[in-house]
């Protein structure tokens, strides 16, 4: 039995797991461009855990805007239904193969309602 997510070192591990999909993906790599470098990588893995830390926990640390880099990435390389589909099943994946409890699903169902919002938004933008 896998256990739950628990902690920062288990959302780590899986963004860590999640991004290692993306970047060896056809149809998602080019999004992810800017984080083949290592370093840059990190951060953006720190950023992520303070993200769901938040999301999961309530911990308070993540206090940016999540949405704005995602709307700015939109215009310069547009996000289409298949990259939201894409997204959300290799994010669920990663879950899956790595958890299973509460916290997973709550993961799971917030990455959900997350590209549901921003694929309204980015159709806002596309109809302005």
């Amino acid at each position: 039995m896998k256990n739950d997510i628990e902690n920062r070192e288990d959302i780590y591990l899986l963004v860590k797991t999640f991004y290692v999909k993306l970047l060896n993906d056809d149809l998602m790599r080019h999004f992810f461009i800017d984080f083949t470098n290592p370093e840059h990588l990190e951060i953006h893995l720190q950023t992520l855990v303070d993200f769901w830390d938040n999301i999961l926990f309530y911990s308070g640390g993540y206090r940016k805007n999540a949405m704005a880099p995602h709307l700015k990435l939109h215009q310069e390389k547009p996000f289409k239904k298949e990259h939201f589909k894409s997204w959300l099943s290799m994010f669920s994946e990663s879950v899956d193969e790595l958890f299973q409890g509460e916290n997973a699903h709550a993961a799971k169902s917030r990455a959900q309602s997350i590209a549901t919002v921003m694929e309204i938004k980015i159709s806002e933008l596309n109809n302005e």
